[in-house]
């Protein structure tokens, strides 16, 4: 596969992944691209078809799913959602790094695929301080609040297993968080520049 290794973020809610991402997206204009994903769930008011999502019925998604189409999968509140194949390496195909924004379930089904990205774990300092960080937000009920730290406390035991991750970033600064990120991405970030470039 040419182009630039894809980069698989992983880390609960709460833990900086998308203030990180948001960072790194304006200081390399151009040089990162998310893939499209594909969900079976109705388009809301200005989602785009092959912009936001692919939008598909639930027959096409699990033939995709069966015929190998699909890196990764899963069902969110009765619709599914997968990433393709395809969608990755039309990013790639643009020179860019595709950046993969994945939960610990689809790390695992990545881990069996021979996409062969950069799998880098974003960390809260606590359990605690990401409890403080999702209330601090005011977004959600109790109960959701709840869930949400189990599910994150679940991935941040997982996401000690040995050699899942090539990297794990605890964001306790977020300058600090943000060098490291930059620091282990520096290679392909060079390489996507340099094929710009020449």
């Amino acid at each position: 596969m040419a182009g630039p290794r894809p980069v698989v973020l992983s880390g609960p809610s709460g833990a900086g992944k998308s203030t990180l991402l948001k960072r790194l997206l304006k200081e390399f204009e151009g040089v990162f691209g998310f893939s499209v994903s594909h969900t079976t769930r109705k388009p809301r008011p200005g989602e785009a078809d092959g912009k936001d999502y692919h939008f598909v019925t639930v027959q096409e998604m699990q033939r995709g799913i069966d015929s190998g189409e699909f890196i990764e999968h899963a069902v969110f509140s009765g619709n599914m959602y997968g990433t393709s194949k395809a969608a990755v390496h039309a990013v790639q195909s643009g020179n860019q790094i595709c950046i993969l924004d994945i939960d610990m379930q689809g790390v695992k089904s990545i881990k069996k695929t021979d996409l062969n990205p950069i799998y880098i774990s974003i960390q809260p300092p606590s359990v605690e301080i990401l409890e403080k960080r999702l209330r601090d937000r005011k977004t959600e009920s109790e109960e959701s609040l709840q869930k949400r730290l189990a599910v994150a406390k679940r991935d941040i035991e997982i996401s000690k297993e040995p050699g899942l991750f090539d990297e794990a970033i605890i964001n306790d600064d977020l300058e600090d968080a943000y060098s490291k990120l930059k620091a282990v991405l520096k290679e392909e970030i060079n390489k996507a520049q340099s094929s710009k470039d020449s």
